[in-house]
């Protein structure tokens, strides 16, 4: 069975990539009709999405609520087909294809230590390899469980500037030391990790268990936090870094964390059908809490 499976998903990806080398309207419509598609039959992802988005809009009507579900899935799809792009583009391509706003901030950091906050939007593979053109990175990364798939994913995300990639078990020792060697840090600080090295903030009104890896990082080693938050666009994506943060030693690690968790609130509420609504945000829930998925 294993087998057959790493079977389907190399087949899958070749016909990603087959799709990927279309002209772009071709490719769009084949996103668009996948996407939609994708909403009828993924059933288990999309009934994740729906809740979180019913949790976190509980003002939106069921109509609003399944339309920006829709276009959730559209986009991603769109996203998925943009990675056999941007993967296997020249710098020059990417330069054009990523555009990089706010560079004010990430020139007023130079040699400091640096974490960059990448929240999970679609757009977040084309960010870090733009990202990747400016400085030697260190990132974390969950492993997939195809092994096909991981090594795709790893050398998709290794393209420039020898960068590296730490899987979640090998823990932060190796990539702090590599931040004093003047490796930029780039952190995905919103998913649900379980309890272990959390703490509950407040995310749209909802508990969701929220790493403190970003801010006990800065805090040990005197790191700035900048955060990069990518966007979509029809003609590529648009990266932006926002105003640097800073964390001392002895800081108040809930308000902190908190703090960031509204940050990439009112970035969802700028393109909320771009966020990763099919991660299940709430799966760890308060002691006495009943669990949200079914």
């Amino acid at each position: 069975m294993k087998i057959l499976r790493e079977a389907a998903t190399a087949c899958g990806l070749g016909a990603s990539w087959v799709v990927s080398r279309l002209p772009l309207p071709f490719r769009h419509a084949i996103a668009d009709a996948l996407g939609r598609l994708l909403y009828q039959i993924s059933r288990p992802r999309r009934a994740v999405a729906l809740t979180n988005l019913r949790l976190c809009f509980s003002s939106w009507s069921d109509q609003e609520v399944q339309a920006v579900a829709r276009q959730h899935f559209v986009d991603y799809a769109h996203a998925f087909f943009d990675r056999f792009v941007i993967w296997s583009s020249s710098e020059a391509q990417i330069r054009e294809w990523v555009t990089l706003h706010g560079l004010e901030h990430w020139s007023a950091l130079k040699g400091r230590p640096i974490i960059v906050l990448a929240p999970h939007f679609l757009g977040l593979d084309a960010g870090g390899i733009r990202l990747q053109l400016e400085c030697r990175m260190v990132s974390m990364y969950s492993v997939q469980s195809s092994a096909f798939l991981n090594r795709w994913v790893l050398r998709g995300r290794s393209r420039f500037n020898d960068p590296t990639l730490l899987s979640r078990q090998d823990g932060i020792g190796r990539l702090l030391r590599l931040m004093k060697q003047d490796h930029v840090a780039y952190f995905l600080p919103d998913m649900d990790f379980g309890e272990r090295d959390s703490v509950f903030a407040q995310f749209f009104g909802q508990p969701a268990a929220t790493v403190t890896s970003v801010v006990r990082i800065a805090q040990i080693t005197g790191a700035s936090v900048i955060p990069l938050v990518t966007r979509m666009t029809d003609g590529g994506y648009e990266a932006r870094f926002y105003p640097a943060w800073t964390h001392q030693p002895g800081e108040d690690l809930q308000a902190a964390v908190q703090a960031m968790n509204h940050f990439i609130e009112a970035r969802v509420l700028e393109m909320p059908s771009q966020y990763l609504w099919t991660h299940r945000r709430f799966k760890t829930r308060p002691r006495g809490a009943a669990p949200v998925y079914g």
